[in-house]
């Protein structure tokens, strides 16, 4: 796979002069009078300017309470805090990452304490900031950065609950395309600096070879499913990746998403969701134990999946699988597929509360967490798919990226490229996982 790379080198030229003094011949002395001449009172010197402050750099444009500060004025404010992240925990390897490798290289360059707050999901942490802005905690939060996007972080933005804006102004906000829509819009919702990249996401579907192979498309696998009563499941929405597989099976019952793209219609979601909800009705009692429950997230779907009590894994990852591989919980006969009719596929972010009680860190993190080392390293070491624009790579961090081998279980960006979904806009969302709530769970 070939990838253009643009090569933005920067040249800093300083140069050095030496000021020589000259000095001249001394003056003759003149012969000394009979009566000394009365002395002049010696003119008083000028006191000597104190030197001015060098600046420690250009103003970068951030919202106060940070406003008027240089990148290294920020950096030197965050040195000695701790910064509060509140995020998903479901994932053991993403966990891994971020209190290993993230909380170690942010110790060494910045002297800052990373704190892993770990939550079920985004609305603990909507809740938290919520209550604090209610009870007019305005610059003491518990929360300083939260990994959000969709409907949560339009909710936080319309309700004055983030800081910003801030993502395309620091240091690491050269690395993102602002002009593409996958980018600037959030499930449709404009970003507007407010959010910066923490990752991509695509849902793969995980299989081990020695048990079931590849399926064609979303019809192949209903067919599957009634044929394997008992082997396939999903996690119940508002889990993320439970919510993603309901959308999918809607735009597969409803005949495509291209009619739901735009703001929400009330009319045409009453029209057109029931064959959803008639589809996911009809799996229920195929589905792993009837239907009668759901695994309850994440870590509880990929136990059965590694134990054999589904055949067929659903997630947001594609390199998931390998990183699996790698640590002992799967098989090496684990491998992943797409469904020819497509599969969703969006961006996820990082967002900074409006009352963050270590602000200056805080927005640190947020641009170390985006820096294309950070994300280079979760290449590596989660096989992730990342939002960097490698066209303003330098030479040597493109070669980097161009000579990471994901492993046999990653699909290439040939084949997920052409087979992405596009999410919808935030309101059809809630729409459908409140639908899924009441006519499918509550049926």
């Amino acid at each position: 796979m070939k990838r253009r790379l643009l090569l933005l080198l920067t040249l800093f030229v300083i140069a050095a002069f030496a000021i020589a003094a000259c000095g001249g011949e001394p003056a003759a002395e003149e012969p000394a009078a009979e009566e000394p001449a009365a002395e002049e009172p010696a003119a008083e010197e000028p006191a000597a300017e104190e030197p001015a402050e060098e600046p420690m750099g250009e103003d970068l444009g951030l919202a106060a309470p940070l406003d008027g500060m240089s990148w290294e004025e920020v950096v030197a404010a965050a040195d000695g805090m701790e910064v509060n992240w509140w995020m998903w925990g479901g994932s053991d390897t993403i966990n891994a990452f971020v209190n290993e490798y993230m909380a170690n290289e942010l110790k060494e360059q910045y002297n800052i304490t990373l704190n892993q707050v770990p939550v079920a999901g985004p609305t603990e942490f909507i809740n938290q900031v919520l209550g604090e802005k209610d009870a007019g905690v305005d610059d003491a939060g518990a929360v300083d950065i939260m990994w959000i996007n969709g409907e949560n972080f339009r909710t936080m933005k319309e309700a004055d609950l983030l800081y910003g804006p801030f993502a395309e102004v620091v240091p690491s906000g050269m690395h993102y395309d602002w002009t593409d829509a996958s980018i600037a819009n959030d499930f449709g919702y404009p970003v507007d600096g407010y959010e910066i990249p923490w990752s991509g996401a695509q849902v793969v579907l995980e299989y081990d070879t020695e048990k079931v192979e590849p399926l064609a498309d979303m019809g192949a696998l209903v067919e599957w499913v009634k044929e394997n009563p008992g082997l396939f499941t999903y996690p119940a929405p508002p889990d993320f990746t439970g919510s993603v597989w309901v959308r999918m099976m809607c735009y597969y019952a409803t005949g495509g998403y291209e009619q739901f793209l735009g703001p929400f219609n009330q009319e045409l979601f009453d029209e057109k969701f029931p064959a959803c909800w008639d589809l996911l009705n009809e799996l229920e009692p195929f589905l792993w134990r009837e239907g009668e429950t759901y695994p309850e997230g994440q870590p509880a779907n990929i136990d059965m999946f590694a134990n054999g009590e589904v055949l067929y894994r659903m997630t947001y990852g594609p390199g998931d699988a390998q990183t699996r591989i790698d640590n002992g919980t799967y098989p090496e006969t684990v491998r992943t597929f797409v469904l020819e009719d497509g599969t969703i596929a969006n961006t996820n972010y990082i967002s900074v509360a409006y009352n963050a009680a270590n602000l200056p860190a805080a927005v640190v993190v947020a641009n170390f967490i985006a820096d294309p080392e950070t994300q280079y390293q979760r290449v590596v070491q989660l096989k992730s798919l990342v939002p960097v624009d490698v066209t303003t790579l330098d030479a040597d961090m493109a070669a980097k990226y161009a000579s990471v081998e994901l492993g046999p279980a990653v699909l290439g960006l040939d084949v997920l490229g052409p087979h992405k979904l596009p999410e919808l806009s935030a309101d059809w969302l809630v729409a459908i996982e409140n639908g899924w709530i009441e006519n499918v769970l509550q049926k």
